[in-house]
């Protein structure tokens, strides 16, 4: 699975940094959750006046989202024969 990272500056002008957002294809079915998801976490680490200069994605996914939708969006496929 690919994954992006995305900066931005937030109100008071620092970079954040959001790491290990999923490259998906715009038929998946998670694919309009995972661009909500990441709109939300965006406005919460715009807004946030503390300050955190880094934040992983998949983290975010892994506190808001069930555990079985998690595991569909980041299942990594099982490879035969250690290919």
């Amino acid at each position: 699975m690919l994954f992006k990272s995305l900066e931005f500056k937030n109100v008071v002008g620092q970079k954040v940094k959001i790491i290990d957002i999923p490259v998906m294809d715009k038929k998946h079915r998670y694919y309009f959750l995972i661009q909500f998801r990441l709109q939300t976490l965006m406005n919460i680490l715009y807004k946030d006046i503390k300050g955190r200069k880094c934040c992983s994605f998949k983290d975010y996914l892994k506190r808001v989202v069930k555990w079985p939708i998690y595991e569909e969006i980041f299942k990594v496929p099982e490879l035969k024969n250690n290919a």
